[in-house]
């Protein structure tokens, strides 16, 4: 049900992230303790929606791990955190479209994160993203029109680690940092890593002390 939600919300255009100003010429912003260590992209369950070119897993995979490399890492903090991302959906306008429809691009994708060194995944549920592509004087006539399907990768793919980004901002307890103010400080969940699901634990019931 999750999956068929964020597809459907992927082929209706929402916007969760989109920016597409290239601030990587900039410092970072701080992220406590953090250093990129393993970047994995997955492409098995990707699906394209809506009217698109078609682009490889190949392909996407080549974009976003790069995206991710150019964004994170630029942080050069004392511990290694490993960024995992599943692409779950792609759109890519095409040419030959009637400007009517004005066709977007667009990418849906989940995220988690884990602590290296301790071998634990740090978010309790993968965090949902869903970027598109800025509006612009290009893109208003969709950018099938105006960019190549690359051209539309590298955006998205930008995108995508933007709102990755932001995502683990919004927990700098993560790293090291206090909580943002007006926010609680709950530990994070740990999970074992890498498994995706835990196995069933047996419990024992003990008898109640006489």
């Amino acid at each position: 049900m999750i999956r068929f939600r964020h597809l459907a919300a992927l082929a209706l255009c929402v916007v969760i992230a989109a920016c597409q100003k290239n601030d990587l010429a900039e410092p970072p912003v701080p992220l406590g303790d953090f250093a990129l260590g393993l970047n994995i992209v997955v492409t098995d369950k990707m699906q394209k929606v809506a009217i698109s070119r078609d682009a490889t897993p190949e392909a996407w995979k080549q974009a976003l791990e790069k995206a991710i490399q150019d964004r994170f890492g630029r942080y050069n903090g004392p511990k290694l955190y490993n960024i995992g991302i599943s692409i779950d959906a792609y759109a890519l306008a095409p040419p030959g479209v009637p400007i009517v429809l004005s066709p977007k691009s667009a990418l849906g994708i989940t995220a988690n994160i884990w602590d290296d060194a301790a071998q634990e995944k740090l978010n309790t549920e993968g965090k949902q993203l869903i970027v598109m592509e800025k509006m612009s004087g290009e893109t208003v006539i969709g950018s099938g029109l105006t960019r190549s399907k690359q051209q539309q990768m590298e955006i998205l793919s930008y995108n995508a680690a933007k709102a990755v980004e932001g995502w683990l901002l919004e927990n700098p307890e993560w790293f090291g940092l206090p909580p943002r103010p007006g926010t609680a400080a709950p530990a994070p969940t740990l999970l074992t890593a890498p498994a995706t699901t835990l196995p069933a634990v047996a419990t024992t019931t003990l008898p109640a002390t006489p």
